[in-house]
């Protein structure tokens, strides 16, 4: 059987009720899920969970982190790309889900999002969980 058979595509709305630079949080199916609309147009889905301890991910900020650098140098990167839990500071990859700079083997769990039509679209999640 096809991997793709037992997912679907749900329609979460129209692009202009999700706000630039903030998530909304939605249930789809059993799952919550959070929407961020970033200011450059990007569209992520992430689970509104923490691996960590479980706190609701997405109530915490989005911004950028410390990159690798030189030792002494300390740089910023990943503006608007990253996810930091409100509970105990993990941060998290928006585009992956992958935990950054910790040495810790967590994902936040991410969907895949497309914009079609004007329209926010999630896939990946199981047809047994959609509304």
């Amino acid at each position: 059987m096809d991997a793709r058979a037992d997912q679907s595509t749900t329609d979460l709305g129209p692009l202009e009720e999700f706000p630039e630079g903030a998530f909304r949080v939605m249930r789809v199916g059993k799952r919550e899920i959070g929407v961020y609309r970033s200011s450059s147009g990007e569209v992520f889905a992430i689970a509104n969970f923490c691996p960590h301890r479980g706190a609701p991910l997405c109530k915490g900020p989005v911004g950028g982190t410390l990159i690798p650098s030189e030792p002494g140098e300390l740089v910023y990167g990943m503006d608007g790309d990253v996810v930091r839990c409100p509970w105990h500071g993990y941060e998290f990859s928006l585009h992956t889900g992958e935990c950054l700079f910790t040495g810790q083997r967590m994902r936040a769990k991410t969907y895949p999002v497309s914009v079609e039509d004007g329209r926010v679209r999630v896939s990946g999640i199981k047809s047994g969980e959609k509304k």
